[in-house]
């Protein structure tokens, strides 16, 4: 999700600092695990603040260090929402965290609190898309994508979920054009191109399912949704 994506879904856009030039000093176990330590609060906070993690689910497996750091998050933002509860962005980004620990009810309240904080919040529409995009309830996900994709629709994520939804509703001529549209505005996001791959394995197009794996991988050679593609489609 923008804050999210879900998402998804976790898609986080990921921000790197510039390297710094001169002599390489060899680091002790001790340095490399502060510095991991501090790479990953800030990818975590990036992560919540954007929510642009489209199918975060499918990406990340949180070990329990992981997790003590999101709670950590969560009660951030649970401080944010306290001390400014109309505030329509600390709701989103305490709604996505709830999704993050697996609180799915929680944090579609959330999100639908911030959207009665405002009616027009893209990064709400997306997120509780998200979320039900994962819990199946399609014909919700697939309305909250469409409200997003009006109100943003330069924005790839929501053409992505909107043509999840519609693959998952075996709406698939729909599923083509608008997963079309966010490949033209997002080439080469391995996301869109593996929802094309599946929409192709489950038309019965073999061929092109796996062509679009393979570019997928091409990629991201250790993108799981598109090796496990190309596994169903090897063993059909």
């Amino acid at each position: 999700m923008q804050n999210q994506e879900v998402s998804f879904n976790q898609e986080i856009e990921e921000n790197s600092n510039p390297e710094k030039k001169g002599k390489k000093v060899k680091k002790t176990k001790t340095e490399k695990f502060n510095w991991w330590q501090t790479l990953l609060i800030l990818f975590l906070t990036l992560g919540v603040s954007i929510g642009a993690g489209f199918y975060i689910s499918d990406k990340y497996f949180w070990s329990d260090f992981d997790k003590n750091q999101l709670k950590e998050q969560f009660q951030h933002y649970k401080n944010q929402v306290e001390a400014e509860p109309n505030n329509p962005e600390h709701r989103v980004n305490l709604g996505y965290s709830y999704y993050l620990l697996g609180k799915n009810d929680e944090a579609i309240k959330q999100f639908k609190v911030a959207l009665d904080l405002d009616k027009n919040y893209y990064d709400a529409y997306l997120n509780l898309g998200i979320v039900y995009n994962e819990e199946e309830r399609l014909d919700e996900a697939l309305k909250m994508a469409t409200k997003a994709a009006e109100i943003a629709p330069r924005d790839y994520k929501a053409n992505l979920l909107k043509g999840t939804a519609y693959r998952k509703l075996k709406l698939y001529d729909e599923a083509i054009e608008t997963l079309s549209k966010a490949n033209e505005l997002m080439p080469g996001n391995t996301d869109i191109i593996t929802e094309l791959g599946r929409v192709a394995e489950e038309q019965g197009d073999i061929k092109n399912a796996e062509e679009l794996f393979k570019e997928a991988l091409n990629y991201d050679p250790l993108y799981k949704p598109a090796l496990e593609g190309l596994d169903r489609v090897a063993a059909k």
